[in-house]
């Protein structure tokens, strides 16, 4: 039985009290998922770079084969998100273009397209330096769930003062810092091997962007699926947070189960100050006491 309380075509590889783990297609996966079932849908998947991501895992589609792939676990994604819950996907700037006009067209809430700052990424002759990737939000109608994040004032490396770049009067600002804004500079590259699980040599996410997007939509308890398991990040995130999740993974899933159930994986320092309401306070006492 998923999390969810769906009862599922396929056993799970591995499960904890909070989640369910499968190694499957990504749309095998999602079609076996109830309609508006999801609070958040989270989904970071191969950028058609041509990189290997082991056996089983395609990398390498023809662009209009890509696009369209894209669309149908977007359509997945749409009918298995709840009324209210949100739609993040992770990606190059190029596929979001196209990402985000499907989602419009299908009716759906635009809420932000997020700037996730990466000087990792080598200059390219002939175009400018491109030093982001793209991080899409979308919502079923309004958001239900909307959590405000406060970041830490930036301070300078050389003098120490804080950069005074926030737009308004020191004596007016928030004693619990910055709202969070639509670029995120501040997520810091996995290249470390305490932040991968053994046997991933592959790109990771950073626990960091992760931690937003889930405390941003979600509350305790809420249901998060990610049909992209990757390193497990998104799941350990869960699992942290007390957030129910469902997630697949069609290549190795031995990582994943790994950091799940180990305390060998780091988790990004993260300063982020969250703004909880009343109803989310109780619940956090109500689970903290089980």
């Amino acid at each position: 039985m998923g999390a969810d309380g769906h009862v599922y075509e396929r056993m799970p590889v591995h499960q904890t009290n909070l989640g369910r783990l499968y190694q499957r297609d990504c749309l095998g996966f999602l079609r076996d998922i109830p309609d508006k079932s999801c609070d958040t849908f989270f989904a970071d998947p191969p950028f058609n770079l041509s990189k290997d991501y082991g056996p089983g895992v395609p990398d390498n589609r023809r662009d209009d084969d890509y696009v369209s792939w894209c669309r149908d676990w977007l359509n997945e994604a749409i009918r298995v998100t709840s009324d209210g819950g949100a739609i993040f996907v992770y990606n190059l700037p190029k596929w979001n273009i196209h990402i985000g006009h499907h989602l419009l067209s299908k009716g759906l809430n635009f809420r932000h397209s997020i700037a996730v700052e990466s000087k990792t990424i080598l200059p390219i002759q002939g175009r400018l330096y491109p030093a982001h990737y793209s991080l899409l939000y979308f919502s079923i109608g309004k958001p239900k769930t909307f959590r405000k994040i406060r970041t830490p004032m930036e301070i300078c490396r050389h003098c120490g003062g804080e950069i005074k770049d926030y737009g308004g009067h020191r004596k007016a600002m928030n004693p619990g810092g910055v709202n969070l804004k639509d670029i995120w500079s501040d997520i810091p590259p996995v290249r470390h091997k305490k932040f991968k699980p053994v046997g991933r040599a592959a790109n990771a996410l950073s626990t960091k962007l992760l931690d937003r997007v889930v405390e941003m939509t979600t509350e305790p308890m809420d249901l998060v699926v990610d049909p992209f398991g990757g390193s497990g990040t998104t799941y350990a995130v869960c699992e942290k947070k007390r957030r129910r999740w469902l997630g697949c993974e069609i290549g190795d899933v031995a990582p994943i189960i790994h950091r799940l159930t180990t305390n060998d994986v780091c988790h990004h320092q993260n300063s982020d100050l969250i703004e909880s309401d009343d109803c989310a306070a109780e619940d956090v006492e109500r689970f903290a006491a089980e």
